[in-house]
């Protein structure tokens, strides 16, 4: 290991992952033109290793070949180092991640690929062991063979990164289909996910099992219009696993990154912001479909733990928080037999039966907490053993918090946040989504130009489609919380930024970087949904939103030509792209608008306003204006006046934009709504 002292290139970086190599022996540099230079001034390969800072297996490899002197001199001899965050730079993780899934079949984090001066990648793959074990290859084996072929056999190498390189660039290829979109590819999706649902455990696939987000809250959605009670019972009995397992912190609120196992009972231990921020709105929507009040439970507490440990003073949501604390894995999160017999006293009995705690332990001879009775079994009469329990786990070290602010993570948390205001009526929700925004407004922007990630005050990288996209979608939630028109004008304002810096002119749909973006060996676009939805996806839906309320077609049109240029791709693999086909489900559906006329701050209008949130509607639209506002100039509102009594809130219900006759009775509103 390196002298504490000794430091190299990434000493400068803000990234919490960069600056954990910093002191490495390897001779790292971060992505940019000094490296690029030296290795093209050297003809030397690049070494890229892509990583993010809650990543268990990047530490791993860090431990074993990063911090092996004998390793680090081989990469420092033969190699020019880079070292990225995927989470600071999306645009290369996935151009070099599409590149070792076509070398490998797989992929991950740690990523580690190989790449000519001309950053054409020619050998690839995740974690490697310092030596041969595992069936894989050493780390020593491979920078010795690569370093041999590159000097020895270099047309080989040219040969593999040109067909590669090839391939890559052919992935962003996607014209549109001139054919009629139909509702058709909601229902296949559906039927999709319906064969390969795991009907004991939930959930779509076998271990390792990733929350399946999209999929659910598509289910929900083709439900509101089949009825099919099937359907409702997968997300059911999906989200009751995953929030009864080990997967959900029982004590802190919040889910972990996946589970290890089919039951949904290890988890790999991060906290990541996306995954809670996608998570929460399913459960609230579910709340809204079922009642049972458990889904809200959950959504709230997850939520909760987010204000209380992911949001900074100056409002930004930080990014994970790490798997590992005092280098081990789930150290802070799991729990002895003694130790919590010994916190609990006599009420560990029944804590004990109900969280699954054996003398044994469920995992490697310890106890991760549990509900083996399901989310039925949650008692609230052990509310005081659980906040024992986490006052005393605050006491531990706590695992690494990578606190940088990203653009599009915190653009769905601002989703999320905003959402749950409307569902559960916590003012809290609303006021940290807000904050979220304008922390984003005054600190991640560069002139006119979105950037995509902040920390320690220093915001850089040229925002990508995400960004945008999911603060377009930010923007519109908060409107249809406060309806405060200045929402609108920042949504269209980053429709605008999309338009000029994203939208593929010929093909149609959105490339991932603008075209002020730094050239890289291919500019990808993609509507499929990984990790995170698709920013195509997500504009898509948004724009047709945002289209509903500000009656702006130039904005519904780049919505309905990205729905097009994504459409062969929809009706090959549907459920893979469950968000773009959500917005196809949208765009399709019979358009109703509900409008509120009445005092924003009236009692009676707050009341009226949870009523109709209570209801599951995704393809309804409301919004409200209220009298005493000035210089609101929506086309939606024309027309739109108060009742008799100007502090009771009228009711318009419309169909792309032809109303009916008004009413003051919600009732009828929140009925209409149900059909």
């Amino acid at each position: 290991m390196s002298a504490p002292g000794k430091t190299n290139r990434l000493i400068d970086e803000t990234s919490p992952y960069l600056l954990q190599h910093a002191r490495n022996p390897v001779a790292w540099y971060p992505w940019g033109e000094e490296a690029l230079e030296k290795a093209r001034g050297e003809d030397k390969p690049l070494l890229l290793s892509v990583g993010y800072s809650a990543c268990h297996w990047c530490h791993v490899m860090e431990r074993e070949s990063f911090e092996n002197e004998e390793i680090a001199a081989l990469m420092n001899q033969h190699f020019v180092s880079i070292k990225v965050d995927r989470e600071e730079r999306p645009d290369i993780d996935e151009i070099y991640m599409n590149a070792v899934q076509m070398m490998t079949g797989s992929g991950g984090w740690p990523l580690t690929v190989f790449l000519t001066p001309a950053l054409k990648p020619f050998y690839g793959g995740t974690y490697f062991p310092p030596d041969d074990r595992y069936g894989r290859p050493g780390f020593k084996t491979v920078l010795t063979e690569l370093a041999r072929v590159f000097a020895e056999e270099r047309n080989k190498i040219q040969e593999t990164s040109d067909a590669l390189t090839e391939r890559l660039q052919v992935l962003s290829l996607t014209p549109k289909t001139p054919e009629i979109l139909t509702r058709s590819v909601v229902s296949l999706a559906a039927r999709e996910l319906a064969a390969r649902f795991d009907a004991r455990e939930g959930g779509f696939s076998p271990a390792p099992k990733f929350p399946p987000h999209g999929a659910l809250s598509l289910l929900l959605r083709h439900h509101r219009a089949s009825g099919d009670a099937e359907e409702l019972a997968m997300v059911e009995l999906t989200l009751d696993k995953m929030a009864a397992g080990g997967m959900y912190d029982h004590l802190g609120g919040g889910f972990h990154r996946y589970s290890t196992d089919e039951r949904w009972l290890v988890p790999h231990f991060e906290k990541m912001l996306y995954d809670n921020a996608l998570l929460a709105p399913v459960y609230l929507d579910a709340y809204r479909v079922t009642g049972n009040a458990a889904y809200a439970r959950v959504a709230r507490e997850t939520l909760e733990w987010v204000l209380r440990e992911m949001q900074g003073d100056d409002g930004g949501y930080y990014s994970t928080q790490d798997a590992d604390s005092e280098g081990e894995e789930g150290k802070f999160y799991v729990w002895s037999h003694a130790e919590l017999s010994e916190l609990l006293g006599e009420a560990f009995e029944p804590f004990a039966k109900t969280y699954d705690v054996t003398t044994s332990g469920n995992w490697e001879g310890h106890t991760i907490l549990n509900l083996p009775g399901g989310l039925k079994s949650f008692d609230e009469s052990l509310a005081s053993s659980r906040q024992k329990l986490l006052q005393s786990r605050d006491a531990r070290v706590h695992p690494g918090l990578d606190d940088k602010i990203l653009t599009s993570w915190n653009g769905l948390m601002v989703v999320a946040m905003a959402r749950a205001y409307r569902v559960l009526g916590d003012q809290r929700f609303l006021d940290s989504a807000r904050r979220a925004a304008r922390f984003i407004e005054s600190s991640l922007y560069d002139g006119d130009r979105l950037l995509a990630t902040c920390r320690s005050g220093r915001a850089q990288h040229k925002a990508y489609l995400d960004d945008h996209a999911f603060f377009l979608a930010a923007y519109v939630e908060l409107f249809e919380c406060d309806f405060d028109p200045a929402w609108l004008e920042h949504a269209r304002q980053i429709a605008d930024a999309m338009k000029r810096l994203f939208v593929d002119e010929n093909q149609g749909g959105f490339y991932f970087t603008g075209s002020d973006h730094e050239p890289l060996i291919t500019r990808t676009k993609t509507g499929f949904d990984g990790a995170i939805p698709s920013g195509n996806a997500i504009a898509a839906t948004y724009l047709l939103k945002l289209a509903e309320y500000t009656g702006a077609r130039d904005v519904e049109l780049l919505a309905v030509n990205s729905l097009h240029t994504f459409q062969a791709q929809m009706e090959q693999s549907p459920s893979g792209f469950a968000q773009m086909v959500a917005a196809v489900d949208f765009y399709l559906s019979d358009k109703r608008e509900i409008v509120v006329v009445g005092p924003r701050d009236a009692a009676a209008t707050k009341e009226a306003l949870l009523e109709l949130w209570s209801v599951y509607a995704p393809n309804v639209s409301i919004a409200l204006t209220d009298p005493e506002r000035e210089g609101v100039d929506i086309p939606l509102f024309e027309g739109k006046t108060a009742g008799p009594n100007p502090e009771d809130p009228r009711f318009y219900i419309c169909a792309s934009y032809s109303c009916e006759a008004p009413t003051d009775d919600v009732s009828q509103v929140v009925s209409t709504l149900k059909t």
